[in-house]
């Protein structure tokens, strides 16, 4: 691994989990950490809850946009973390994989993502206690 570490959350649409990891991430890891998250099957947005249960986190992804899941994006990582995405992650030997089993946002209101992106900081903050020690 890098200096910087290189983390890559892969979800299914790339709308939810993987953006509020990112979104964490960023925050939480600043400039220590480099960020990327996709999708098997982007969205056309991000779910608006996920938007809105972030910003009481005082994180704002409004501008993230979902994006394809690359083989690029893989093999620059150093950890890549997947979500409900299967077997559509290409493997590389070498990486670091993560399977986070997380509920999926999708269609539910805020006091049911609430839960959800709070096991994600959880998580997240584990996580950063690993790759930044």
């Amino acid at each position: 691994m890098t200096d910087r570490p290189t983390v890559l959350f892969v979800c299914v649409h790339n709308a939810g989990r993987s953006q509020m990891a990112a979104g964490y991430l960023r925050h939480l890891g600043g400039d220590h950490v480099e960020v990327l998250s996709a999708g098997s099957m982007p969205a056309d947005q991000i779910n608006p809850a996920v938007v809105e249960a972030m910003l009481e986190e005082g994180i704002d992804i409004r501008a993230e946009v979902p994006k394809v899941l690359t083989t690029d994006a893989v093999q620059e990582s150093d950890v890549v973390i997947t979500m409900g995405c299967g077997d559509v992650c290409p493997i590389y030997p070498g990486k670091r994989y993560e399977d986070w089993q997380l509920e999926d946002p999708a269609g539910q209101g805020i006091d049911a993502i609430r839960p959800i992106r709070n096991e994600i900081r959880q998580r997240i903050e584990g996580l950063l206690s690993q790759i930044l020690d």
